[in-house]
């Protein structure tokens, strides 16, 4: 082979390596090129928006990032693959046999549906769920007022298979936010708490500049800077984000304390649509989580 050949084939190898890195943020440290199933197009269409469960496979990790587009809502799905337990995020109603079709293709008993916290632009699915899906739990946070199976405190693990998901409580969108850090730190599913290059709103529903200030900071700009970040809710076509990366330049939160609570009630955000419907039918929205 001569050097020319030589030379074409590294700079091919490293193109699909920094490709693979982008879409999945990060690269373990056995690389095997496998592409995923879906095309960028086709993941828009059918809904799933990130899916990095090839190159997870080294470590056990069935990964999936589902999207609802009415209200801009990511749900998550993370199973074994030993073990087939399985745990969703932040589940919507409208999406819940979307949910279980997947569950089910992918082999998956699916033993907690979390809410990282009370959704005022959607009703959850988890309760749905649960009659679909037989030894399915809800789970929530403690302090969200909100029924489950599973009351969430800080440092609560949810286990599936050999993995597990550890809570920190990160307070300020809601009294009773939560983020679901992956037991080896590399990823971190922050809810409302923390968006990309953005963050919950604070002007209603317990909101506090102040708490979430200091809950990111603290709770979650703490974990180590590779740490990929997955949001609840994304409205710019945005799926993932690192620690490090929303260290550096998220507008909000590289202020100070005091600019940003200055910015955060100064934002005259018009009410979620459903908060309306929400707000009325607590009682059904209850009964749809527990």
């Amino acid at each position: 082979m001569n050097s020319a050949m030589t030379s074409r084939i590294k700079l091919s190898v490293a193109y699909v390596l920094r490709a693979a890195r982008t879409a999945c943020g990060t690269l373990p440290a056995s690389v095997h090129l496998q592409h995923n199933s879906y095309g960028r197009q086709d993941c828009l269409k059918t809904g799933t928006k990130h899916d990095c469960s090839a190159m997870d496979k080294g470590r056990g990790l069935i990964f999936r990032q589902l999207f609802e587009a009415t209200s801009s809502t990511y749900t998550y799905l993370l199973g074994d693959l030993e073990s087939r337990e399985a745990v969703l995020i932040d589940p919507v109603l409208e999406t819940v046999d979307r949910d279980v079709k997947l569950t089910e293709e992918l082999s998956l008993s699916l033993k907690v549906a979390v809410n990282t916290h009370c959704h005022a632009d959607h009703i959850t699915g988890t309760g749905i769920l649960k009659k679909k899906l037989f030894g399915c739990k809800s789970a929530i946070s403690l302090h969200s007022g909100a029924m489950a199976d599973i009351q969430l405190s800080e440092g609560d693990c949810i286990t599936f298979g050999k993995h597990s998901l550890v809570v920190r409580e990160t307070p300020g969108h809601t009294d009773g936010c939560v983020t679901l850090v992956l037991n080896d730190q590399s990823m971190a599913f922050t809810g409302d708490a923390l968006l990309i290059r953005g963050c919950g709103r604070t002007d209603f529903q317990q909101g506090c500049p102040q708490k979430l200030y200091q809950s990111v900071h603290k709770k979650i700009f703490t974990l180590p800077g590779h740490c990929l970040i997955y949001p609840a809710h994304d409205y710019k076509g945005q799926m993932v984000s690192t620690v490090d990366e929303e260290r550096k330049f998220n507008p909000r939160l590289t202020k100070t304390q005091e600019e940003f609570v200055e910015i955060m009630d100064n934002l005259n955000l018009p009410k979620p649509g459903k908060i309306g419907m929400r707000l009325s039918l607590l009682i059904l929205f209850t009964y749809c989580l527990y």
